[in-house]
């Protein structure tokens, strides 16, 4: 976690120091606990969706446009995307604590917003139950919940263990999953090893089936062929905006492989699938009963 405004930090303590050091203080009287911050802005839809999970909605005074859940959310005033940023629009909403998922940008943005009289988090991610937990109580601790924030952070482990016990149980052959971020233009962009769609896919009992490089990367037709995935995994988008099966396996990297001779298509909502906040055990068992059967 980084923290900014050093300042407010002081101005804090020594307020704090103050209850204790003045004489007309009673000696029963409690010390006042600061206010946690009041305007908060959540940049990144797992931000937003741990904020909402620890009982802490209504403070969110904006949010980015990757943050589409709970509905809530959408309400919100949105200052763009995560990843195009712009200082002007996320100062105009005067927030007095910035939560920032790792990967939010662009840097000259975010060195503005460091710059500013403005609590700034910066909440690295991960891609399994501990970075999930560590999300959770980062978020927690900057909003003043700890203990709301331990308790949710033990139950979504518990739960991501339990669908990655139930997945693990399926017998083999396991099914090979290739993830497909975009087809436009006719040509795949895949995720492979050091992703989030890697790690979904392995958590619910599958093989990624781009093999042998990291990221997100464009697949040649020849290599999807060899891939030969038994199914395409994408995110479910809303509206007109998805990509349909005829349209996928119509395609020559997709035509001749095993998930278009039984036109295998798995969609799930994006952020639930890659967002690896409160959700992800659902994702898991999701595509885990999708992938093998209930």
């Amino acid at each position: 976690m980084k923290r900014q405004s050093f300042g407010a930090v002081m101005a804090l303590w020594v307020a704090a120091s103050g209850v204790f050091a003045s004489g007309s203080a009673s000696a029963d009287q409690p010390a006042a606990e600061p206010l946690p911050p009041a305007g908060v802005l959540a940049i990144g839809g797992d931000m937003t969706e741990i904020v909402y999970a620890l009982d802490q909605g209504h403070r969110l005074l904006a949010r980015d446009s990757t943050s589409t859940w709970p509905e809530a959310a959408r309400a919100l005033p949105d200052v763009g995307y995560m990843r195009a940023l712009s200082p002007e629009a996320v100062l105009s909403v005067g927030p007095s604590l910035i939560l920032s998922a790792e990967g939010a940008g662009p840097p000259e943005t975010l060195d503005v917003l460091r710059a500013a009289d403005i609590d700034f988090v910066e909440v690295t991610g991960g891609f399994d139950g501990a970075a999930i937990a560590a999300k959770i109580r980062t978020i927690g601790d900057a909003l003043g919940v700890p203990g709301k924030a331990d308790t949710l952070a033990q139950e979504v482990t518990t739960a991501l263990a339990a669908a990655k016990a139930r997945a693990d149980a399926n017998p083999d052959p396991r099914k090979r999953v290739l993830f497909v971020l975009s087809a436009a233009g006719g040509k795949l962009t895949v995720g492979g090893a050091e992703t989030g769609a890697d790690a979904v896919i392995r958590l619910a009992g599958g093989v990624n089936a781009a093999e042998g490089f990291d990221g997100y990367k464009q697949l040649s037709d020849e290599a999807a062929a060899v891939a030969a995935p038994d199914v395409i995994l994408m995110m479910e988008r809303g509206g007109d905006h998805g990509t349909t099966a005829d349209v996928l396996f119509s395609l020559p990297a997709l035509a001749i492989t095993p998930a278009a001779d039984t036109r295998t298509l798995i969609k799930i909502d994006g952020l639930k699938l890659l967002g690896f906040g409160p959700r992800t055990a659902e994702a898991v068992t999701e595509l885990n009963t999708l992938l093998y059967g209930g």
